[in-house]
């Protein structure tokens, strides 16, 4: 029992760890993911929802918070001008239930 209450205190102390934090590079990096934001939701692979809070940004579902330092952000992404050298397409919706995958084969870019 004890056991088992070290094991669940660890998982509630790390989840907001694994929340996607991003921070928006200048220049693109080897270790930077590029994100073209598409016009449209039906070309997008992730639909994206830009929290106010890092607590709720969730762990790679689409609910991203930006952050105001690259070492406070889980992962570090770099704006594309055109679709072609995105790593990864995005659409920004609107409200916090839109968000998700529309191509879950991308996903292991934000982990």
């Amino acid at each position: 029992m004890k056991s088992l209450r070290i094991v669940l205190s660890l998982l509630l102390f790390c989840a907001p760890l694994a929340a996607t934090t991003v921070f928006s590079e200048q220049y693109a990096g080897s270790n930077v993911v590029k994100v073209y934001v598409t016009q449209y939701e039906s070309q997008a692979d992730l639909k994206v929802y830009k929290v106010q809070y890092a607590s709720q940004a969730s762990n790679n579902d689409g609910r991203w918070f930006f952050t105001q330092y690259a070492s406070q952000a889980k992962k570090k992404i770099h704006f594309v001008q055109y679709a072609s050298q995105a790593d990864l397409k995005i659409f920004f919706v609107n409200y916090s239930s839109q968000a998700g995958w529309r191509n879950s084969a991308k996903q292991h870019l934000l982990y």
